[in-house]
């Protein structure tokens, strides 16, 4: 099952990233401790070094090649100096952040057997102390050594037979490590656990689909529930001051035949907010209840603390998937507001309390109905950011972009796809393809600027294709993203002004992210099957 670990260099690794570190990730901003570099998870540096003024002299410092082919959509982290990453389907690679040199490769070789959807990825790594914390997509969450690359513990999450998987990177939070499931288009019953860091013995779990006797049970018809889907694609986020870590919970099975899942569906295409001492639900808010077009809650969510109408308030940003955009209170779950941010026409519009009030008739059917969005999503799992310096919430987006959603029947299968239909989506899942399909003009990518205080668009910057890239901002006031056709980006993050660009010939499906070594500002970014990473 697992190679034997390849130490090519040894190295003083010694650094430990303890709670507390991670908890002020803001004081340290030459690191990036998580996945969307703090618990807040605003994908936002205090690093000045590149700034507007100065980055049309970004030049390329190393680059790192993968030696796997399969999709590379990793998020390193950066501490002190060193960079760990992922590469498919589960290797970990620890190297020299200022040269790109290797010091240790892990490898992990995954049951032959395990086909998750979509892809035999990784996202990425979590940290505490001394110890990188890896899921697999044979359903094992994983303890490595950060300075040797040795293997603590390996504990089994699930049976990855029945469709589970660990794509996501796990969030570390006080003494417990906190992951969740993939799977939900092969009709798992979804859950977020969290895994004592020294041990990796099970803590808590909280069931993403309430089963009997459990609140929200109710909203499943019949057995449904039981192959109801709700899976995690993306890492949550945490709140200190609360002690609440928050998650976004994926599509209800089958996606696209609701017929046989009657109700809201709950926790489906919801984000839960959880007590991340024991797991225990504080509340929850759903974006599509009873959701028939696979328009899942895997985004980021976003925390921000600003003023809200005169008054302090604890708030959550949420681009999401169905083309609406939403300020929460992230202590009570109290829906603020609501607008879309790209074309859609599957509702008229949002309620007082934020529910869609849905248009009759625009659920797929047996002879296809055309949908805005199409199945990608207005946007998807692609991170957004948040700068404090502007004021502004920065969204990839996919605009005027549409599929025709067919549905028909579908039995259940343990370990098998359980859909009930098929979209057929205006855009290639890889390439562009410029067509017309019922009278549509295939759809664009964007970068879109929001005020969160209004949902008003500021500005946009616009691409040629759609973009699977993350984002990340700077207090110089920068934003860096890319594009599926293989550009990587530097625009001003007060209009969306290029600034900079460089072609780096395949497709960039991950976040970038910022860091400094020796007080030098660097940033790096996954494309085609490298890391390329670039400073003044």
């Amino acid at each position: 099952m697992r190679s034997p670990i390849l130490l090519l260099l040894p190295i003083a690794l010694a650094a430990q990233v303890s709670f507390e570190r991670i908890r002020d990730a803001h004081r340290e901003p030459w690191n990036w401790l998580t996945y969307s570099g703090g618990y807040y998870s605003q994908r936002y540096s205090e690093l000045t070094g590149i700034a507007p003024a100065n980055a049309a002299r970004l030049d390329l410092k190393w680059v790192f090649q993968a030696s796997a082919r399969d999709k590379f959509e990793t998020t390193p982290l950066v501490v002190d100096g060193v960079m760990y990453l992922t590469q498919p389907p589960n290797d970990i690679v620890a190297l020299d952040a200022r040269t790109g040199r290797v010091f240790w490769t892990f490898e992990y070789n995954p049951n032959p057997r395990a086909d998750p959807c979509c892809g035999k990825i990784n996202r990425g790594l979590g940290i505490l102390g001394g110890t990188l914390f890896m899921g697999t997509i044979d359903a094992h969450l994983l303890a490595i050594d950060a300075r040797t690359g040795k293997l603590l513990w390996d504990t089994p999450v699930f049976d990855f037979s029945q469709g589970y998987a660990l794509t996501h990177a796990p969030l570390a939070i006080k003494d417990k490590v906190i992951v969740g499931t993939a799977g939900g288009e092969f009709g798992i019953q979804g859950f977020i656990a969290a895994y004592d860091a020294k041990t990796g013995k099970e803590v808590w779990k909280f069931h993403t689909i309430p089963g009997p006797g459990e609140p929200g049970h109710e909203t499943w018809s019949g057995d449904s529930w039981k192959r109801g889907g709700a899976s995690i694609w993306v890492t949550g986020s945490y709140d200190p001051a609360l002690n609440l870590t928050y998650w976004g919970i994926g599509n209800p099975g089958p996606d696209w035949n609701p017929d046989v899942r009657q109700g809201d569906n709950l926790y489906s295409d919801c984000v839960v907010a959880l007590d991340a001492d024991t797991g225990k639900l504080k509340w929850h808010f759903q974006f599509t209840p009873h959701d028939e077009w696979d328009w899942d809650a895997v985004q980021v969510p976003v925390l921000a603390d600003m003023d809200w109408q005169g008054k302090p308030r604890k708030l959550m940003l949420w681009g999401n998937r169905n083309a609406f955009f939403y300020v929460l209170d992230r202590a009570t779950g109290e829906f603020l507001l609501g607008k879309p941010f790209a074309k859609q026409n599957w509702a008229s519009g949002l309620d007082a309390k934020g529910r869609p009030v849905k248009i009759p008739g625009m659920g797929p059917s047996l002879e296809g109905k055309l949908v805005y969005p199409g199945v990608q999503g207005a946007t998807n799992w692609y991170s957004p950011a948040f700068s404090p310096r502007t004021g502004l919430f920065y969204l990839p987006v996919w605009e005027d972009y549409a599929s025709v959603y067919h549905k028909f029947d579908a039995d259940y299968q343990a370990g098998k796809r359980y859909l009930g239909g098929t979209p057929r989506s205006v855009v290639s899942p890889t390439r562009r393809e410029q067509i017309k399909l019922w009278s549509s003009e295939a759809g664009h990518g964007a970068v879109r600027a929001i005020d969160p205080k209004t949902g008003a668009p500021r500005w946009e910057f616009r691409m040629d294709d759609v973009t699977d890239s993350g984002l990340v901002a700077t207090a110089s006031g920068l934003l860096f993203s890319g594009s599926r056709e293989g550009h990587f980006y530097a625009l001003d993050a007060r209009d969306g002004k290029v600034l900079w660009r460089k072609y780096l010939g395949g497709q960039v499906i991950a976040g970038p992210v910022t860091f400094a070594v020796d007080g030098k500002q660097l940033v790096s970014v996954a494309a085609g099957n490298s890391i390329f990473t670039f400073g003044l």
